[in-house]
């Protein structure tokens, strides 16, 4: 006999606009938090439960799949095993008015177990708040440091913090809304790190680690103390970033995704770098390249990590790295290398990125292509990225420190000017 198809699951889904494969990545993050490792479901998981193919998810599956839609399994039009489907064939029913019955049930099943009135929370919320997070990424890519992405980021924080108290929800899901307001409040810190504000980053930093404590999540714990780690180094304290590094790179979830171990170990180097450490620059810059090279394409990853890490970024801190040791043909290399395959969308970096080879090219002697490479970079950046700024001032002091009164200076005085009359 054919499978039955489960017509109330089909009803939650369009309900709440989810095709095969959002759910299925959804549910594969409730996974997470249930089993401490990422589910493998994909669309044809959901489409086999939506078929009736599979009656009776695994047992982490449907706990999943409850915090996902805050309903139990059996109001899904799930069946026990060795149970039959207490709902009838209708084989005449008016297809509408089928639907309003599913969902009409569904609604039911799911303010039965609670107190009439109250909101209840669920991964639908949770989902909401991953997109702002989102956004909040490709801000952040886009421009970088700025104190609106800062603040944007942290009253996104409070709003996940709101939600714990707006109604009822499981522990997944309050695992997850914890999660969220790490993930804003870790990237408002990193936004005041790149817009050096050092005491709004640390503040940040510690109301950022105490949520991922409580969300459990280990991805975002790594992300907090990897930004950790980068704030010390960018404020000349090697040791303390060394410190706050090696917590993010001791995480267990680095042994099980070789792009965070990646990630971790270029940092790494990036840290002995500007600790004059030779040795160990090299040494964590070939370990980070080995650790991408293994890295599955097809993985599941957080926004923030798939946004940014690929081997131009490896590269950029390769550049960082030697730059900051002087050995800048090195430096040059990798920052070609970098720009070569940054992706479109990372404007914020490429600027970093044309002003530290610009830096390099002229510690090599290489005046007139050096300040050709640092007038390609926008004046946007230039004027209001507070690290960019720093590093292009930086660079006419060394400029004018050469040849105060060479042509190329004033090409470049006058380049600069242009700039601030843009702002």
């Amino acid at each position: 006999m054919d499978a039955t198809r489960n017509e109330a699951l089909e009803a939650w889904m369009d309900e709440h606009g989810h095709s095969s494969n959002s759910l299925a990545e959804a549910v594969n993050r409730a996974l997470e938090q249930v089993t401490g490792r990422p589910g493998g479901l994909d669309g044809s998981s959901v489409r086999d439960w939506k078929a009736g193919r599979v009656r009776w998810p695994k047992s982490a599956t449907r706990k999943a799949l409850e915090a996902v839609t805050d309903l139990p399994a059996t109001a899904l039009g799930f069946v026990p095993r060795g149970r039959t489907s207490s709902i009838p064939a209708a084989q005449q029913e008016d297809p509408e008015m089928k639907r309003r019955t599913l969902v009409g049930g569904i609604a039911a099943a799911a303010a039965a177990p609670g107190i009439t009135g109250t909101r209840r929370i669920g991964m639908s919320d949770v989902s909401r708040l991953q997109q702002r997070f989102a956004e909040i990424i490709a801000s952040d890519h886009r421009y970088g440091g700025e104190l609106g992405i800062e603040q944007r980021a942290a009253v996104l924080a409070d709003e996940a913090l709101n939600l714990q108290n707006a109604g009822s929800a499981t522990q997944i899901v309050r695992n997850n809304l914890y999660a969220c307001a790490a993930s804003f409040r870790s990237s408002a810190m990193w936004a005041a790190i790149d817009g050096r504000r050092y005491a709004d980053a640390k503040t940040h930093m510690r109301e950022a680690q105490a949520l991922a404590e409580m969300s459990g999540d280990q991805t975002i714990k790594f992300r907090i103390w990897s930004h950790a780690g980068a704030m010390y180094r960018h404020i000349g304290r090697p040791a303390e970033a060394l410190a706050a590094n090696d917590v993010a790179r001791n995480l267990h979830i680095t042994r099980r995704d070789p792009m965070l171990a990646s990630l971790g170990l270029a940092r790494q180097a990036a840290i002995y770098g500007a600790a004059q450490d030779h040795t160990s620059t090299r040494r964590y810059l070939e370990q980070a390249e080995d650790a991408l090279q293994r890295a599955t394409p097809d993985a599941y990853r957080p926004t923030w990590l798939l946004a940014f890490y690929d081997q131009a970024e490896l590269n950029s801190l390769a550049l960082s790295a030697y730059l900051a040791l002087g050995d800048y043909p090195t430096a040059e290399f990798h920052a070609h290398r970098c720009l070569a395959t940054l992706r479109p969308h990372m404007r914020r970096s490429q600027a970093i990125t044309t002003t530290r080879l610009a830096h390099a090219q002229l510690a090599q002697g290489d005046i007139e292509a050096a300040v050709g490479t640092a007038m390609k970079v926008p004046a946007d950046a230039a004027t209001h990225h507070a690290r960019v700024s720093r590093m292009l001032q930086e660079f006419g002091a060394a400029l004018r420190a050469r040849g105060p009164h060479s042509s190329t200076v004033q090409t470049w005085t006058e380049h600069t000017r242009n700039w601030k009359a843009a702002a």
